[in-house]
């Protein structure tokens, strides 16, 4: 506590003194302005000897605080204490001198012009030093004793004259005058600054209280991932070896349950993310009009059970690669077309995307319609309020969290671009999105996929549940799997056998998966250059450059979606013979 008062007093000092630095070129001004005019008008003895003392202490002042500077830091305190209370006093007595003379003076309206010269440098005074009380005292001292001593000289110089007598009430109402100025700025000082610490005490806690929630919905999402995609793999293994059509329906529910969790999980991790602004999208290049004839083809087989059509107008025109963000695209158009088939019991979607390319730049345009029953007037303002459902029975009947427009409308944003609804005269409902990619070229032709079929893989999990989806979804891909409970138990591993993928879960108690990946490639071992894929629940941009400075090469998401895995397997880079010669070679030395 006394550590930060004196660091509060060392920061008003420092105010004071810099505040008066920043007035010196007006003093030196005012001081000129002054000589002069009493020069000419008054011609008053020995005012230019009054403003050069004045000036010459303007100059006293930075060479003080120079000399302060170069003092130790306990010497620096004492001084710049000394300093801040005497040379104001110095200055102040300096200046207010010349209103002696002026009230001493017969010339008309000279004692007039001291009054005013006195007022209007305590003014100056209070407004200049209002951060440091001690400050204005030693700055106001000498212009209260000229205040005091003015009707002794006007009473010695006019013997006759009643008014003289009168200068002590006005001095007086001036001082209290003043006097009142100063507490009452002080006070309203005192009480925005204390509005400020409040301000901010209460941004720390809400930044604090978002930071917390964030980290709660990120360890929920993180335990929840693990029995979804057990889930998941249990009802895509049930699903391929059921022989009879009502097992087959039985693990489809199971499946269809399990991804609607996974969703209501993704959307609630999404927007917590959105919340804390941590939120992000990458920029790569991709196929434009491969990512929309992709995404539209997953829901065809939905549209084509309720009957509907599906169709997408004028993505011929698109450019072809583009770069930017493919999954939060994709992840928007999900959205919109999830949405316009649950609303739409007959008739048609229409997809119809649109770019505008300027320069380097694209500006690409996705209108998706449809001729479901439209959206009230009145409701359109609520689409993208979180948690929000347009009705009691939309929640009921079609269920959902009330966020994906809400994060869609985010990540279209973060994209450059926006989310828009309407809904036509003509019936149905309008959603636009638009984004802001870049004109890319083509990537060089990759070899075809590798098959993934006999890779041998380490899987690493500290999670048995884990271990066991990951081997229900690789065993039908032909992988051979082996498992490994932590850490240290695949490092022991990856030196004695050889592996062609490591699956690496990154959040591990004690050892976590970058810091394993990090000892694996300073290691000489078989493995060391084996591809390592990150398993991970965390989707930020900061935890994959992580990974990838970890050294890793891939990353899959948990839940584990089968396509995503499979599709980081075959992008894994092949080993060439004469490695995997070596490697096997060195591993069966190592066996003995």
């Amino acid at each position: 506590m006394a550590l930060m008062g004196a660091t509060g007093e060392r920061r008003r000092t420092a105010h004071a003194l810099a505040s008066r630095r920043a007035n010196t070129s007006l003093r030196l001004i005012a001081a000129f302005a002054i000589a002069l005019i009493l020069d000419v008008f008054i011609d008053l003895h020995g005012v230019w000897l009054w403003a050069a003392i004045y000036a010459a202490l303007q100059f006293v002042e930075p060479w003080v605080s120079t000399w302060i500077r170069q003092q130790s830091e306990r010497a620096q305190t004492v001084w710049r204490r000394l300093s801040s209370t005497a040379l104001p006093f110095v200055t102040s007595a300096v200046f207010g001198f010349i209103s002696l003379p002026l009230f001493a003076s017969q010339a008309r309206f000279a004692p007039t012009l001291g009054g005013m010269l006195l007022a209007g440098a305590l003014l100056n005074v209070v407004v200049i030093n209002s951060s440091q009380r001690s400050a204005i005292i030693s700055a106001a001292t000498p212009y209260v004793l000229y205040l005091l001593i003015v009707p002794l000289v006007a009473r010695a110089a006019n013997p006759g004259s009643p008014l003289a007598n009168a200068l002590w009430f006005g001095a007086l109402l001036l001082i209290a005058t003043v006097t009142i100025a100063a507490y009452t700025l002080h006070t309203a000082l005192k009480a925005a600054a204390k509005a400020k610490d409040e301000a901010e005490r209460r941004r720390h806690e809400a930044e604090e209280a978002v930071a917390a929630k964030s980290a709660f919905v990120a360890m929920i999402s993180h335990e929840l991932r693990t029995p979804i995609s057990a889930i998941l793999a249990g009802a895509a293994r049930l699903h391929g070896e059921a022989q009879d059509t009502s097992a087959k329906v039985q693990a489809q529910l199971i499946a269809d349950a399990g991804g609607l969790m996974r969703s209501l999980l993704n959307d609630l991790l999404d927007f917590s993310r959105l919340e804390a602004g941590r939120m992000s999208v990458e920029k790569a290049p991709f196929n434009l009009r491969q990512t929309i004839a992709d995404t539209v083809r997953l829901w065809r087989p939905e549209a084509t059970r309720k009957g509907l059509r599906l169709r997408v107008k004028g993505a011929a025109a698109l450019p072809r690669w583009v770069a930017g963000d493919a999954m939060r695209l994709r992840q928007v158009l999900n959205n919109l077309l999830s949405n316009a088939l649950k609303f739409t019991t007959r008739g048609e979607i229409t997809v119809s995307p649109r770019a505008q390319v300027e320069g380097s730049m694209v500006l690409l345009s996705i209108e998706v319609a449809d001729t479901g029953p439209g959206i009230p007037e009145d409701s359109l303002s609520r689409l993208f309020t979180p948690f929000e459902q347009l009705s009691d029975a939309i929640a009921r009947h079609h269920g959902g969290s009330g966020l994906g427009l809400v994060i869609s409308r985010e990540l279209a944003r973060l994209m450059g671009g926006d989310l828009s609804a309407s809904s036509p005269p003509s019936g149905g409902a309008q959603f636009t999105l638009s984004a802001k990619l870049e004109i890319a070229e083509a990537p060089a032709d990759a070899s075809a996929a590798a098959p993934i079929a006999d890779l041998r893989v380490l899987v690493v999990d500290d999670h048995l549940v884990n271990r066991r989806a990951l081997e229900l979804v690789l065993e039908p891909l032909g992988v051979r799997a082996t498992l490994a409970e932590s850490a240290e138990q695949a490092l022991e591993m990856l030196q004695s056998e050889v592996f062609d993928v490591v699956l690496m879960d990154v959040y591990m108690p004690g050892m976590d998966g970058r810091a394993a990946t990090r000892i694996l490639r300073a290691s000489t071992g078989p493995n060391q250059n084996a591809p390592v894929i990150a398993v991970t629940a965390s989707a930020t941009s900061e935890d994959w450059e992580a990974c990838v400075a970890a050294g890793m090469n891939d990353r899959v998401s948990k839940p584990i979606d089968p396509f995503q895995l499979y599709a980081a397997l075959a992008r894994t880079p092949p080993v060439s013979s004469a490695d995997s010669m070596d490697t096997r070679s060195a591993a069966e030395r190592t066996l003995g």
